[in-house]
């Protein structure tokens, strides 16, 4: 007698049992079949960020402001000059710290000296800090803020 395949799937001699010689059938399914039954051990040791979401996409590319404060200005002034930054014309030092990168200044500290300061924003202390001294502050070099 020949056997044929119909024969053969029909379990008992070959030991396959129904379903195990059919398509996916002694692997439990194919691909991420069953990590919510009989995977799902699996998919806590090996897998555990795989539901849910997770984190968060940021949009925004922007360089995030560099501010400046006025102890770190009196500190760093000498090599701001040598780095091109700093131009003195009749006893009144132009600081350029727009030009530096800086986008902010804040009124820590204290800076002393004489000065025109060039930057695109600057806080209210710092400018009332400055005043005594005879420096003025240039935001983003529309003219002096008073």
């Amino acid at each position: 007698m020949v056997r044929t395949r119909t024969k053969k799937l029909r379990g008992g001699h070959y030991g396959r049992g129904m379903k195990a010689g059919r398509g996916k059938g002694k692997r439990g399914g194919s691909g991420m079949a069953g990590l919510g039954k009989h995977r799902a051990i699996w998919l806590i040791k090996n897998d555990p960020y795989h539901f849910g979401v997770h984190g968060f996409t940021s949009h925004h590319y922007g360089r995030p402001k560099l501010p400046i404060t006025l102890g770190e200005l009196a500190v760093m002034y000498e090599d701001l000059g040598k780095r091109g930054f700093v131009n003195e014309e009749a006893g009144v030092a132009e600081i350029d710290l727009k030009t530096a990168g800086y986008d902010k200044l804040l009124g820590s500290g204290e800076f002393r000296i004489k000065s025109k300061i060039i930057i695109p924003e600057a806080t209210e202390k710092a400018i009332n800090k400055l005043s005594p001294y005879g420096t003025t502050v240039e935001v983003d070099g529309s003219g002096p803020a008073e």
